[in-house]
């Protein structure tokens, strides 16, 4: 018997929300379920209204369901904010010593939360692991596994006390509640692990062989700065807080061009400030991966939550032209290859690659197959070094037929290395002759053609002919993949989801788009502008756009809804 099943935890910065859900989703997924989570949470350290979704099946899921199965309330706000959120036959975990005034509702299920963290653990503030026992309590599921991820997690007699707490969480809803709202059956995990998109992402870093990382931190990227810090001394890296943007992606330039793989990350009001950055990289034609974690805007906006609305923001940041590829990772795994791929693309043609990923993705946590490191491939590109010629003679920008010279490391050798942030010849040195710019930008450009050569093919998923095509990219893959499904109850849905937007993959997505009905982009933000950009590459229209920008990513039951209003 399969199962699927949706826990949400609610309450304020400082209750341990985040806690109980990582901890559930550790338990869960030690218990051999596959498991998604996603975090809404205000930019506050203290009070404001936060949630936490964890989703567990035997099935892989990659999006949150709509419909609450059990609500953990840690405050009476987060019953009267999402009551209408919990399904039928589900539960609302509440403490009934401390939340007065709620209205007579069957789901509600009272326990003193507070108080069983002081008498069996000593400390209310293991109140929300008493928490996170009960809703273990509500399913059928080996409390061992749970004792196992409190005793990893915590140490000492720490741990002690939160299996305490957890066990008479979990003892009193089994009390309370008769029956099992999912039947959770043991699986294999021993490939498996739980990790965030920026842990995947900076995991991917890793295995490319970065080295060097400036940043300024910056929410949804500042968890990239914290784990490569974390593992810099074991990964023999080095993770620089710059004093701020502009600072950050000039040294990962100048660390770049001395030979080292190198990459920076931030936000979009933060990639305003490397922009001149972005276009030196460009002109000298020096590697650097640039993570974009997109928040909604403009100006601060929502600095906490999710959107995608600097797509067209970086295809065209800078004055110039210059080649550029931007990578939009659509899961966690993919998080991983994408940081990979990263690397090699920016050493390989010598110019900036973006990996334009957003605050869902960078935040939300999920099980993920271990990465095979035998498909790790390091491409340094080409590299010249004394023994393939006069050093004296060696040019640093070559006017080459692809548009890639190769590239030479400074102090390595007797090879002079020279650049500018002018317009220079191929020596490298500045120059205001007419022809020797039009050479340079043409070579500057070739790279396109190259790029565009090894671009990453759409991901589809769905049925080889469809009444539907939903278009995407980055992070909404795993909604509409869950909404073609439901779909498929009145009409035939496809899904075509991006993972590189630029360059664009302009064949593919015109073949697909022409031998549709229907097409809709689906994307976080106001303007469709993956819709323009289709429309601008490829010359189609597609059928309709389906947007939104509330600060909040889509779910299955969105998309579907939606197709269904416009298809009906």
């Amino acid at each position: 018997m399969s199962f699927d099943i949706n826990y949400m935890v609610g309450g304020e910065a400082g209750q341990g929300v985040q806690s109980v859900a990582l901890l559930l989703g550790k338990a869960l997924a030690g218990a051999g379920c596959r498991v998604f989570g996603d975090q809404d949470y205000e930019s506050r350290v203290r009070g404001g209204h936060n949630f936490f979704r964890v989703r567990a099946s035997d099935a892989p899921v990659k999006a949150i369901d709509e419909e609450v199965d059990v609500l953990v309330a840690l405050n009476a706000e987060s019953v009267h904010l999402h009551v209408s959120e919990v399904g039928r036959s589900g539960a609302i975990i509440y403490d009934n010593e401390r939340t007065k005034g709620l209205p007579a509702d069957p789901r509600l299920l009272g326990i003193p939360l507070q108080r069983l963290a002081v008498e069996r653990a000593g400390n209310a503030i293991m109140t929300n692991t008493v928490a996170l026992g009960a809703a273990l309590g509500l399913i059928s599921y080996d409390r061992s596994s749970l004792n196992d991820v409190l005793k990893k997690h915590f140490s000492g007699a720490v741990a002690d006390e939160n299996v305490a707490a957890a066990t008479v969480g979990y003892d009193h809803a089994r009390s309370l509640y008769k029956g099992s709202l999912a039947e959770i059956r043991v699986g294999s995990v021993a490939n498996r692990m739980l990790m965030t998109g920026n842990e995947a992402l900076s995991l991917g870093a890793i295995a490319a062989g970065c080295k060097f990382m400036a940043a300024y931190p910056m929410t949804p990227t500042t968890s990239i700065m914290e784990y490569l810090a974390a593992h810099a001394k074991e990964c023999n890296l080095v993770m620089v807080h710059a004093e701020d943007e502009i600072a950050a992606i000039h040294m990962a330039i100048g660390a770049s061009y001395a030979g080292v793989r190198a990459m920076t990350a931030t936000s979009g009001s933060g990639f305003c400030l490397m922009s001149e950055g972005l276009g030196l990289a460009g002109m000298t034609e020096t590697p650097v991966v640039i993570v974009e974690g997109q928040r909604a805007g403009p100006a601060i906006g929502f600095p906490t939550r999710t959107e995608q609305g600097d797509l067209l923001f970086l295809l065209y940041a800078h004055q110039g032209e210059f080649a550029r590829a931007i990578l939009a990772p659509t899961t966690i795994e993919d998080c991983f290859w994408s940081a990979v791929k990263a690397f090699n693309l920016a050493d390989r043609y010598q110019t900036a690659v973006l990996v334009l990923t957003d605050s869902f993705l960078a935040s939300s946590f999920g099980t993920v197959e271990g990465f095979d490191l035998s498909r790790v491939v390091i491409d340094r590109g080409a590299i010249h070094t004394d023994a393939d010629g006069d050093p004296s003679a060696y040019l640093r920008h070559k006017v080459t037929g692809d548009g890639i010279s190769p590239r030479a490391f400074p102090g390595r050798g007797k090879t002079l290395v020279v650049t500018d942030s002018d317009e220079h010849d191929e020596a490298g040195h500045m120059t205001e002759d007419a022809g020797v710019r039009t050479a340079q930008m043409d070579k500057r450009l070739r790279k396109l053609t190259s790029m565009a050569k090894e671009v990453t093919a759409p991901y589809f998923y769905g049925p080889e002919k469809a009444d539907v095509l939903l278009i995407g990219w980055g992070s909404t893959y795993g909604a509409l993949q869950e909404a073609a499904d439901i779909l498929r109850r009145d009409v035939s849905a496809r899904v075509l989801q991006l993972n590189q937007v630029w360059p664009f993959p302009s064949e593919a997505v015109d073949a697909e788009i022409r031998r549709s009905k229907s097409t809709f982009v689906v994307e976080n933000n106001a303007t469709g502008q993956l819709a323009r950009l289709i429309r601008s590459e490829t010359g189609n229209k597609v059928t309709g756009n389906i947007l939104k920008y509330d600060g909040r990513p889509f779910t299955p039951a969105i998309v579907a809804s939606a197709v269904r209003r416009e298809v009906s």
